[in-house]
């Protein structure tokens, strides 16, 4: 069973690509019992090993990335807006007017841009560029006068605080979307980050079950920024034969003129032929479909070319990776809320481990 609290703990977990650690923090406080060793590598991917029944002919890699979509601070202006770049791929037009979390400090933040009623004409029907939107913080402007007070005593103490506060968000610091883990609808749930705290949810579900194999679990960096996690823990593996566990966008809401569907809610886990990074490999391919079918899993192959993971770094490395991608169907990807189907988790979930015990 998929472990509600804790995909709800990760999912609201701050952790934009570059800065892991919190999310981290939560997934080695869950397997630090149950896993025979684990360490973190130079980079920050977290990297675990579990002794199974046997050793197997090929040795065995489970991934899936920590890090999500988010914004690095670019400049500060004079008035105490943030300008910002994105990590991963986020469309400008889901950034404005949502909620942000952003800093060292978590502060609470909004993303705006000029008013809709001060657009020329022909403005408002075409999309925001993200250079022309900004974080608001709510922070106090630098020439803004504050009220004179004769208490000498309480302007001292103001004029301390306002130093303390005059740079709260430093260049390089990140921000990420802020959002609730809402259950909605017929078992479904939205929130930020499901891609891929869900993938961890399932290696953390692996670790705590027992093993028929020996197997190695990497907790990845940066996927959303090139796939550079997984191209150093995958090195330090030194795996044969791999599979990956993702979010995919499942474009089941569509125009049927466009064909753009990708895969459906509902219809369990998805199964990739190819992407943008990875042609993946027959023989696991059938492994998976023929094992779904076998078990009563549900499962889909997912419909077009589209996206990448981290198996396009792993499926390169060394000597060459037998790869394999097991997915969640999940709407509104890379957004603050995306929506994905607990049922589809659990398939996912099932067959994670009978592949476990067959690969």
């Amino acid at each position: 069973m998929i472990n509600k609290d804790l995909l709800k703990k990760l999912c609201l977990a701050f952790g934009p690509s570059g800065n892991e650690c919190e999310v981290r923090n939560i997934i080695i406080d869950e397997i630090k019992n149950c896993a025979d060793d684990y360490y973190t590598d130079k980079v920050g991917n977290l990297i675990a090993f579990k002794k199974g029944a046997k050793t197997p002919m090929k040795k065995r890699l489970f991934a899936a990335h920590m890090d999500e979509v988010g914004f690095m601070i670019s400049s500060v202006d004079s008035d105490g807006y943030l300008r910002f770049k994105s990590l991963g791929g986020i469309e400008s037009s889901v950034i404005l007017g949502k909620q942000a979390i952003v800093g060292e400090k978590r502060f609470a933040a909004v993303f705006g841009g000029k008013p809709i009623h001060l657009l020329k004409s022909g403005e408002e029907n075409k999309a925001r560029p993200a250079d022309s939107i900004y974080l608001d913080i709510g922070a106090r402007k630098k020439d803004e006068k504050k009220e004179k007070d004769d208490d000498k005593e309480k302007n001292k103490k103001e004029v301390k605080e306002d130093k303390e506060d005059q740079k709260p968000v430093e260049v390089g610091e990140f921000a990420v979307f802020k959002s609730e883990f809402l259950e909605l609808g017929q078992n479904k749930v939205k929130c930020k980050a499901i891609d891929d705290r869900f993938g961890c949810c399932i290696l953390i579900e692996m670790l705590k079950s027992k093993l028929e194999c020996d197997s190695y679990f990497a907790f990845t960096i940066c996927e959303e920024i090139g796939l550079r996690g997984a191209r150093t823990a995958s090195n330090i593996v030194k795996a044969d034969t791999a599979v990956i566990f993702e979010a995919t966008t499942a474009g089941d809401i569509y125009d049927r003129k466009e064909k753009n569907k990708v895969c459906s809610l509902g219809n369990g886990a998805v199964i990739s032929i190819m992407d943008n990074s990875t042609i993946y490999d027959r023989n696991l391919i059938n492994l998976a479909l023929d094992t779904a079918k076998s078990k009563n899993i549900k499962a889909q192959v997912k419909q077009a070319v589209a996206g990448g993971n981290d198996a396009g770094a792993v499926q390169r490395s060394g000597k060459g990776v037998e790869i394999l991608a097991i997915s969640l169907p999940t709407r509104y990807i890379h957004s603050p809320s995306c929506v994905a189907d607990y049922g589809d988790m659990e398939e996912c979930l099932r067959l994670a481990l009978e592949m476990e015990r067959i690969m």
